[in-house]
């Protein structure tokens, strides 16, 4: 005390305040009550490899909260004082990515049952302060930040951040404080610093610091936060006031956030298996509209019967463990539009160049440049396509249509369109009938599809079969013959 106010006389700055990190407390097994049969053994062999050449490693984030609450996590993410380049050294298959942070993925198997065990390593706490101020935000070009290890632009958004320190300040780094522990499955313990494993027990998300500035840091935690509380809500979590308080008046810092990040955070939203109950949550903390346009006609539509079944239908296969692609939710979700802007067309021009110019319109207005451009738009753009082809069941067509790769996904389309009502549910049944049906059980089903009735006059009578002109070669066309 004494000190500070000599300090303070001879005019010396007050130094500043220590950061506070949390205070380590570790769980034993016995406390925590982990079931090691929940761990992914690929997750456990990434551990032990670094552990065996002398590292820290752990299981991290949530991961490590589901396995507290009885949940088998879907992803297992593991922290390390390792560097990436010697994370990379340890495994066959690793590779760093990311720029803002550099991460590792280490890959086991291959094809669609390959796995990817994100390995991160631990990071220092660095204030605004001790970064170097960079104009702009995550557009910034690479040459601006190539020479820095820690950015942040004005707003105290990080652009940049890879400096390396120890646990501790790791732990401080993380967003909540149910995600902020460390899980060793080969001692048994949990690392703790923030009182996550209260937070557990509580089924509280607390933010870990001051909610608001950790939302300017990233504004991609206001989705983080929905997203959690989304998710969590079944098992009786709920954001903590402090936490929900600032997300509507700190909205607008998604702005600055690239298009493409914001989009695959949307597809997390609605793609964890949680959508319903995420767009529930988006109108129940006001953020229903705001944090991405696409976003903002989800849950417009969310209540509409084609939409609602939809989300439906994603959260469980998801529940089943089935695979989802995000291009047949959003084929639903745009559907509409699509469709009324086919209908306005197909008066004036045929039936496929309406639709495909309907689709069109429908990307450069909903979509842009977005991911939605490249293999997610060519999915969406079949599954659409394909719709007016299953109204054909004569001669070889229905064989052809069978035989797409994306059939499957056009037929799961046209049934959620019977099941609302929007047309015939026999069309569907057929369909289902033939494709698991052999060749000839095949015929027998195109055979028994009753003709379309023929136009009719407004007098009654039927409209004369038009013949076709036949047209006259030109001269000197091959195979005429020379004038005599």
């Amino acid at each position: 005390m004494i000190k500070k106010i000599i300090d303070r006389l001879l005019g010396k700055p007050a130094a500043a305040p220590k950061a506070k990190f949390g205070k380590r407390r570790v769980i034993s097994e016995k406390e925590h009550r982990i079931d090691h049969e929940l761990v992914d053994e690929r997750a456990l062999n990434v551990v032990r490899t670094l552990q065996e050449r002398g590292f820290e490693a752990y299981i991290v984030g949530g991961a490590v909260r589901d396995l507290l609450v009885g949940l088998k996590p879907k992803d297992f993410d593991v922290a390390t004082d390792a560097t990436p380049e010697e994370v990379k050294a340890c495994f066959r298959r690793a590779f760093i990515i990311g720029r803002r942070f550099r991460i590792v993925h280490v890959v086991h198997g291959r094809g669609r049952d390959h796995e990817v065990i994100e390995v991160s390593t631990f990071r220092a706490h660095l204030d605004s302060q001790d970064a170097e101020q960079v104009s702009g935000n995550e557009r910034t070009s690479k040459k601006a930040l190539s020479n820095m290890t820690h950015a942040v632009d004005a707003s105290g958004r990080v652009l940049r951040d890879n400096v390396w320190g120890p646990q501790d300040e790791d732990a401080a780094r993380r967003d909540f404080t149910v995600n902020a522990m460390y899980y060793d499955p080969h001692t048994g313990d949990v690392i703790d610093y923030h009182h996550g494993f209260e937070d557990a027990k509580k089924r509280v998300i607390r933010m870990i610091g001051d909610p608001a500035a950790r939302y300017r840091e990233d504004p991609v935690r206001i989705i983080r936060a929905v997203r959690f509380s989304a998710k969590l809500s079944k098992l009786g979590f709920t954001l903590e006031p402090r936490t929900a308080k600032p997300l509507k008046s700190m909205l607008k810092l998604l702005a600055d956030v690239p298009q493409s990040r914001l989009f695959d955070e949307m597809l997390k939203l609605l793609q964890t298996g949680h959508s319903l109950a995420s767009i529930q949550q988006l109108k129940v903390l006001g953020l229903a509209k705001g944090i991405y346009p696409l976003l903002d006609v989800v849950v417009e539509r969310a209540d509409t019967p084609f939409v609602s079944a939809a989300l439906q239908d994603t959260d469980r296969r998801v529940g089943e463990g089935k695979p989802v692609a995000p291009s047949f939710l959003l084929a639903c979700v745009l559907w509409a539009d699509v469709r009324e802007g086919w209908q306005a067309r197909t008066g004036e021009m045929p039936i496929y160049p309406a639709l495909q110019e309907a689709i069109e319109d429908v990307f450069n207005s909903r979509i842009g440049d977005v991911s939605g451009r490249g293999k997610l738009a060519g999915d969406m753009r079949e599954i659409w396509t394909m719709q007016p082809r299953f109204e054909k069941r004569t001669g070889s067509a229905p064989f052809g249509l069978v035989d797409q790769a994306r059939f499957r996904a056009g037929f799961d389309f046209l049934c959620l369109r019977a099941e609302v009502g929007e047309l015939d549910i026999e069309l569907a049944d057929w369909w289902e009938e033939f494709q698991h049906a052999d060749d000839e059980a095949r015929l027998s089903l195109i055979q028994a599809v009753r003709p379309a009735p023929r136009a009719v006059r407004a007098d009654g009578s039927e409209p004369r079969k038009r013949t076709r002109r036949r047209r006259k070669p030109a001269a000197g066309a091959a195979g005429d013959k020379p004038a005599a």
